[in-house]
C-alpha cells in the first residue's frame, strides 16, 4: 500500500520557493493560539487610501442578543441596486476578523461595483457549535433587509468566504436555503473548510508542517465542535445529505492541500442533486496560496478566473 502522506502533489515551483522564504509559525494549539491570532489579521486603512469608496463600521443583532461588527465598503459613486458581496473571512474558525484577505473582494469593489458587507463573526473556542454560522445568517438576513439602505438589490445579494469562512458561508447558504429566506444570489468558496471529520485522503497526505495541515484542522474542528454529539450540517457542511436548492456555486481549491478532496466532493454533490457549480482545483497550489500571494502566476489565474465567474453571475 503507497504511503498516502508521503506520497503528496507537488506545490507549484513558483510558490515552493515564495513559500520557503516565509518565516515559520508554531503548529496550531491552545498554547500557541493566543500567540498566533494578532497575525491572522492586517489593517484596512492601507488598503483603502487609494480607492475611491465610503466605509461604514456597524453592528448588527445576533439570534443571542451579542453584536456583531461588520464593515460596509461601497464605491463612492455606486448606484442604487448595486449588487453585493456578503464576506466571510478565514482563520480556521478561530482567528482572523472582518479585515482578514479582505484585498480579495476589494477586487469586486474594484471591478465589479459590488457593495461589501465583511463580517465578525464570533470564534472558537470562546464560541462553539453553529454559532459563527448563526451569526453570517444574522447578517446575510439584515443586509437583505436593509438592501435600499445599503444601495443594493435584495436578489442581487452574494455570499462569498475563503477558508474556514467558505464553511460558514456554506452554512449560512444553506441556512437560507433551509429557512426560505433570504434570497442569495450565488455562492463562491474559496478552500472552503467543510468537514469535521478530516477523514479524506488529502487530509492524510497533507499531515505534518504546512500552510494548514491535518493537525491544525484537527485542533480548529474540536475547538469548535468538541463535545457536540449531534454536529449539525450548517456548522459542517460537508454532512448535508442533500446540496439541492443551493445557488450558483463556485468552488476552488489547491491541489497540495487538506480541503481538496471535500472540495471536490461539495462540488460533485450539488451536480448530483441537479445544482450548478463550477469547480477549480489549482495544480500545485497550496492552501490559501492566492492570499498570500496574490502576484504568483498561479495567485493572479485563480483570483482573474474567480472574478470573472462573479462578474458573469451579476451581468447574466
Amino acid at each position: 500500500m503507497p504511503d498516502t502522506a508521503r506520497n503528496r502533489p507537488p506545490v507549484d515551483p513558483e510558490l515552493a520557493e515564495l513559500l520557503a522564504a516565509m518565516p515559520g509559525r508554531p503548529p496550531l494549539s491552545a498554547e500557541s493560539l493566543p500567540l498566533i491570532r494578532p497575525y491572522a489579521t492586517s489593517p484596512v486603512e492601507p488598503l483603502l487610501e487609494a480607492r475611491d469608496v465610503v466605509r461604514r463600521e456597524l453592528a448588527i443583532p445576533a439570534d443571542d442578543g451579542a453584536q456583531i461588527p461588520i464593515t460596509v465598503i461601497a464605491p463612492a459613486d455606486s448606484a442604487a441596486d448595486a449588487p453585493c458581496v456578503v464576506w466571510l473571512h478565514g482563520g480556521g474558525m478561530v482567528m482572523g476578523d472582518r479585515f482578514s484577505q479582505i484585498d480579495i473582494p476589494l477586487e469586486w469593489v474594484d471591478r465589479l461595483g459590488v457593495v461589501l458587507v465583511s463580517v465578525d463573526y464570533r470564534l472558537a473556542p470562546e464560541a462553539t457549535g453553529t454559532t459563527p454560522v448563526e451569526d453570517a445568517y444574522a447578517a446575510l438576513v439584515w443586509v437583505s433587509e436593509h438592501a435600499d439602505e445599503l444601495g443594493i438589490s435584495a436578489q442581487r445579494v452574494h455570499v462569498a468566504g475563503t477558508s474556514a469562512g467558505g464553511g460558514v458561508a456554506a452554512g449560512a447558504v444553506l441556512l437560507a436555503r433551509d429557512r426560505g429566506a433570504p434570497h442569495v444570489a450565488a455562492l463562491i468558496l474559496i478552500c472552503p473548510m467543510l468537514d469535521h471529520r478530516n477523514s479524506t485522503v488529502s487530509a492524510e497526505q497533507f499531515a505534518g508542517p504546512g500552510v494548514w495541515s491535518r493537525e491544525s484542522n484537527e485542533f480548529a474542528w474540536s475547538a469548535l465542535l468538541g463535545g457536540i454529539d449531534d454536529i449539525s450540517v450548517h456548522a459542517s457542511p460537508a454532512l448535508a445529505a442533500d446540496l439541492s436548492g443551493l445557488p450558483p456555486t463556485y468552488v476552488d481549491v489547491g491541489s497540495a492541500e487538506v480541503f481538496r478532496d471535500e472540495c471536490v466532493s461539495f462540488a460533485s454533490r450539488i451536480w448530483s442533486a441537479g445544482g450548478d457549480a463550477e469547480l477549480h482545483v489549482w495544480a500545485g497550489g497550496f492552501h490559501g496560496f492566492d492570499a498570500l500571494f496574490p502576484a504568483s502566476a498561479l495567485g493572479v489565474e485563480a483570483r482573474i478566473t474567480r472574478t470573472r465567474w462573479l462578474r458573469r453571475r451579476i451581468e447574466g
